[in-house]
């Protein structure tokens, strides 16, 4: 029997989910061979070497006569929320040693137009100075964090997504809110009796973590990339359940940052997610691309530090 792999995405746009799974499994693939995994390689991208199901959830945050490319800005909550993660990720940024003296004076200026000093933080402008502050970050030349975004108004909708997931409304006609309705789409690809490979990027990370609290079958390893769960007065103090722990089920736990990736703009998680009984947590381990934008899932697959590890516990999973 193939061994089970879920991949489960993040923020953006809707998707071709055949295609976007395609490039998942070519990226995983080419990480595959860097790592000295070559018989692996066909086994990806030819599809009998795992089945792979891919969490797609994208199309549930289509609300219609909402602002923005895809339905899905527009409360007030939300913009609130979504300042509060959006300045978070300035202000860890702003304290790396290593940062140029160009993107600092940038990140400073998207700082001041965002918090403007003097200036309360109640929702009555939260959305203008939002989209001010991505206005900035997004028109600078050559800042890495948002070198390959479309424009601040879709930015600040793609965010919005991690905001109305975190703030647990929009029920459908049955009650069922819409972070329900999106755990309920990974969890119903994963293996319910057997064992699954679960991979998860981005916001996927905090759905793949509460999602697995609620299953009951062994997960022999989570790989999470370009998390957020570490951002702590946004995400963290939201994420359910509380303490933020590492679900039983969970044999391994890997998770992947890139240093210029702003989603992972507090990335070792291990500081703030408690190990669960069998003493499994999140082990962080940093990972470099090239680019100006290395927050896609595949720009981390490639990389043969994280896929490694994947056709390890897929080899492992294959040998039973």
């Amino acid at each position: 029997m193939k061994p089970r792999l879920v991949f489960v995405h993040g923020i953006g746009a809707p998707r071709d989910v055949e295609a976007e799974q395609g490039e998942w499994l070519r990226a995983l693939a080419e990480g595959a061979r860097r790592a000295g995994h070559d018989r692996w390689v066909s086994a990806l991208t030819g599809g009998w070497g795992a089945d792979t199901r891919f969490a797609h959830y994208g199309d549930l945050f289509h609300r219609a006569g909402a602002q923005g490319a895809d339905g899905s800005w527009g409360a007030d909550e939300d913009e609130a929320l979504v300042a509060e993660l959006l300045l978070e990720a300035i202000d860890e940024h702003l304290v790396d040693p290593g940062l140029a003296a160009p993107e600092r004076r940038v990140l400073l200026h998207a700082r001041a137009r965002l918090a403007p000093a003097g200036q309360g933080q109640g929702l009555g402008n939260v959305g203008r100075r939002t989209l001010n502050a991505l206005t900035t970050l997004t028109s600078a030349p050559g800042l890495r964090w948002f070198g390959d975004l479309a424009s601040s108004q879709l930015t600040l909708t793609v965010l919005g997504q991690v905001a109305r997931y975190l703030n647990r409304g929009e029920p459908d006609s049955s009650g069922d809110s819409l972070d329900r309705r999106i755990r309920e789409r990974v969890a119903g690809c994963l293996d319910q009796d057997g064992a699954s490979v679960v991979v998860a990027h981005s916001l996927g990370t905090v759905v793949a973590l509460e999602t697995l609290h609620e299953h009951k079958a062994e997960i022999p390893l989570l790989a999470t990339l370009g998390s957020p769960l570490g951002m702590r007065t946004a995400v963290l103090p939201r994420t359910r359940p509380q303490p933020p722990s590492t679900p039983d089920v969970v044999g391994r736990w890997l998770n992947f940052w890139d240093r210029d990736d702003v989603i992972a703009a507090r990335p070792v998680l291990e500081g703030f997610i408690r190990p669960n009984a069998s003493q499994a947590g999140p082990v962080s381990d940093r990972v470099d691309s090239d680019g100006l934008w290395v927050h896609p899932a595949a720009k981390y697959l490639a990389h043969p530090a994280v896929a490694g590890p994947i056709v390890a516990a897929l080899d492992t999973l294959a040998g039973q």
